[in-house]
């Protein structure tokens, strides 16, 4: 396996919102041990075990093996969906990455901000019922944002420092419980030349980042990703109306 969760030259699949095919590699951090020796974990799409000794391919088994799912994988996920988001936030149960844990759990969120940045990103849980010595733990949460910048923004040179805090900002607040966070934020920028549609320049931050959740009570880890999401847009907290922003516009 790779840096990117490449196995045999084969990247995992998941789709997108919009539908369309994209890499989980541009997703999942590295994930190592202090011994330099990278673990190889699988997981089936949709939280099915992996038969045939994690090889693929499909049987009857598979799919009646997701009554088998652990009971504290279940409490997880169920905590993770019970989350109440804000209205602005779209969210979209996908297929996880298939070769990162024996279960896992995806979904997508999209959202756009008062001056119209758009903002999407992942939220990954794996779960290893027999821990992981890479993460420490059973649960690891996995996350990815990339979010369209003003030009103003893109300046900034402590952007990439802005847009990790707003990541630890988050965790702090909501309360998770959390050890071993780690990732990365990269700044790209874009000009088109000749005859194409489209701005003359795109800046773009990405976040990636996972960290390690101390129990199944994941409805925090939740509510931190999804103010990310908003702040990284720039959506004032709940409640909040903007200067030149009238109520319920």
């Amino acid at each position: 396996m790779n840096q990117t969760g490449v196995r045999d030259g084969v990247p995992p699949r998941a789709a997108t919102s919009s539908g369309a095919s994209e890499s989980w590699e541009f997703v999942i951090p590295t994930i190592v041990p202090r011994h330099g020796k990278a673990l190889r974990h699988w997981c089936h799409p949709l939280g099915v075990p992996p038969a045939n000794g994690g090889r693929f391919g499909h049987t009857v088994g598979d799919v009646t093996g997701i009554a088998a799912e652990p009971e504290l994988f279940r409490r997880a996920v169920a905590t993770l969906k019970s989350v109440q988001t804000r209205p602005e936030l779209e969210l979209t149960e996908v297929r996880p990455p298939q070769r990162l844990a024996p279960w896992a759990y995806a979904l997508t969120a999209e959202v756009t901000g008062p001056n119209d940045e758009l903002s999407t990103g992942r939220l990954v849980l794996l779960h290893d019922p027999d821990g992981n010595e890479a993460w420490a733990g059973v649960f690891r949460l996995v996350a990815y944002v990339r979010v369209e910048l003003d030009a103003e923004l893109a300046a900034d040179p402590l952007l990439p420092e802005v847009g990790w805090s707003w990541l630890a900002e988050a965790l702090e607040v909501s309360g998770a419980s959390f050890i071993a966070l780690g990732g990365t934020v990269t700044q790209t920028s874009s000009a088109r030349f000749g005859d194409i549609s489209g701005p003359a320049r795109t800046d773009d931050l990405e976040l990636r980042a996972s960290w390690t959740a101390r129990d199944a009570e994941l409805a925090a880890h939740g509510v931190a990703f999804f103010d990310l999401m908003a702040t990284a847009v720039g959506l004032p907290p709940v409640g909040v109306t903007l200067f030149g922003q009238r109520a319920g516009s």
